[in-house]
């Protein structure tokens, strides 16, 4: 992986699941960076925009806009929580070979998957992360596990 600050990035991704959360939403953020520079940025957005795939990650690849396949491979996706079977999946169709993973405490996503595809995880365990998540669960179970797909 190239030698990049990860607090800083990975800050910015909590910066995106913040600002998910002053909107009613699930705080997880996530950014994409190509060569150390920040290239999209999204949030989860399934309450607000009503959605059914907007998880944090889809949305920062979706801002991110259309790239070439060498540019998706030398991209690195940061993201404040374990990514689950449906982000994990676009991370292999697109060839990011790179995820910084804020915390996988309160959810592990499809972690197995990525790394059996080559993907290398780097997990912070980053205290801000797993405290947002933590609160947001203990706070909203009901939309915490229509988010993951499984029921209460």
């Amino acid at each position: 992986m190239p030698d990049i600050n990860h607090s800083a990035l990975m800050n910015e991704a909590v910066n995106e699941a913040k600002k998910g959360l002053a909107e009613g939403g699930i705080p997880i953020g996530c950014v994409v960076v190509l060569d150390g520079e920040i290239i999209g940025r999204g949030h989860n957005q399934r309450i607000q925009e009503g959605s059914v795939i907007k998880h944090a990650e889809m949305d920062a690849l979706e801002n991110t806009g259309r790239l070439s396949p060498a540019q998706y491979r030398a991209c690195t996706l940061y993201t404040t929580l374990s990514p689950c079977p449906m982000c994990s999946g676009a991370v292999r169709l697109y060839g990011i070979k790179y995820v910084v993973i804020g915390e996988n405490t309160t959810f592990q996503g499809d972690e197995t998957f990525l790394k059996s595809e080559g993907v290398t995880l780097t997990i912070i365990d980053d205290p801000t992360c797993i405290d947002l998540m933590t609160r947001f669960i203990e706070q909203n179970p009901a939309l915490w596990h229509e988010d993951i797909g499984e029921l209460e």
